[in-house]
């Protein structure tokens, strides 16, 4: 699978608001038949970053997801919404969900 984390700056302003302003291409991704998952999270110690994780099921649903329509309309829409352009982490990972983090196993 395509393993994304993105990191989004909103402007101060615009920080309560996101998601309402990314719930269309948020639910637009998460109807592609490609996407595993496309989860937005916001930082504890900055109220203006908000964190994605999002994950693909391979090469041709990342590069679907790219080439949609509703990546483009996000392109040209969401960039007025940031102080900053996102920093992104991209790999391709041998799985195709979570793992279960054995250090924290909680006992049945």
């Amino acid at each position: 699978m395509i393993f994304i984390t993105a990191k989004f700056r909103v402007r101060p302003e615009e920080a309560e608001r996101w998601p309402e302003i990314s719930e269309a291409f948020t639910q637009a991704t998460r109807s592609e038949p490609g996407c595993l998952w496309f989860d937005w999270s916001r930082s504890l110690d900055d109220p203006t970053e908000y964190v994605l994780v999002e994950a693909f099921r391979d090469d041709q649903a990342g590069a679907a997801h790219v080439r949609s329509a509703h990546f483009k309309q996000a392109q040209e829409t969401l960039p007025a919404h940031l102080a900053e352009t996102p920093r992104i982490i991209n790999v391709t990972v041998p799985q195709e969900d979570w793992s279960l983090l054995g250090e924290m196993a909680v006992p049945s």
